[in-house]
């Protein structure tokens, strides 16, 4: 808690620098080890991340049933991953839709005021956290075995747009993105991110054959740009909400929701592109 203290004590770079590269190295080697390492690094970080939605959602004075939510999105996630890895066959699938309808029955004995708000929101946070986060495991076991090679790759893209979309939009950024939603993002930024998550996906080609160079280029291409899209979108949230950051939870990037605002969006993208086209 004292080294938290002391890093939440630093400038903001700072914060961001140090934070990125603990974070970066926790997901690298977790990603690495195995399977189960994997999945428990996911499971922590999508669980975290629907607690962090329902809490900012609570702030508009809608009641989401947010233990509901979050078991039922831990649940979506969890079942993605055991038969992604074929320890459950795909039949399985289709006990989510009774045990999801099962908040339709539960929200007649709340007793609230907006009950189609409460339903609908809870079920937002596990179409835009869950879903994702579970989609992932497609991109981890698309060889039918886990292999670390292209859920990596899709993080070091990633981050790269991110990175490169920093640098580029403080050192060039004039002509703005999207003013009326982020009002900081340039168009400079967003070219200089996409550039270097390009390099990275060509570079990556290079040496992890799972895909050829052509389909690292187009994951890393659709990464660009609704990666993009979705730190627009987690910023029309906190906007509607009237907040700067979905929380505080890590030094210098705000909550889980501002970390991984990009990978929610873009994950389901990348799924459908591998399991149709590549």
């Amino acid at each position: 808690m004292k080294l938290v203290t002391k890093i939440r004590n630093m400038g903001n770079l700072t914060q961001r620098i140090i934070a990125g590269l603990a974070g970066a190295f926790i997901m690298i080697s977790a990603i690495c080890f195995n399977e189960w390492s994997y999945f428990a690094l996911l499971f922590t970080i999508c669980l975290l991340s629907l607690i962090e939605f329902y809490n900012l959602i609570e702030v508009a004075e809608i009641k989401p049933n947010k233990i509901f939510g979050v078991v039922s999105g831990m649940m979506i996630f969890t079942l993605f991953f055991l038969i992604e890895k074929q320890v459950l066959t795909f039949d399985c699938y289709f006990l989510l839709f009774p045990f999801l309808f099962l908040l339709f029955l539960m929200e007649l004995f709340r007793k609230n005021d907006k009950p189609f708000f409460n339903i609908a929101f809870t079920f937002l946070g596990n179409i835009y956290i869950a879903l994702p986060f579970g989609l992932l495991h497609v991109c981890a076991f698309y060889l039918q075995e886990y292999n670390f090679h292209i859920i990596l790759g899709i993080l070091l893209i990633l981050w790269a747009n991110d990175i490169g979309g920093y640098v580029a939009g403080m050192a060039l950024g004039k002509t703005k993105l999207f003013f009326r939603i982020s009002p900081k993002k340039t168009w400079e930024g967003s070219i200089g991110g996409g550039l270097f998550a390009l390099a990275i996906g060509f570079t990556l080609s290079l040496f992890w054959k799972e895909l050829d160079t052509l389909h690292w280029l187009i994951m890393a291409a659709i990464i660009v740009v609704v990666g993009s899209y979705g730190d627009l979108v987690e910023s029309l949230l906190k906007r509607s909400l009237a907040i700067k950051d979905s929380a505080q939870t890590i030094p210098g990037h705000g909550g889980f929701l501002d970390r991984f605002d990009g990978l929610l969006l873009s994950s389901p993208f990348i799924a459908a592109f591998l399991k149709i086209f590549s």
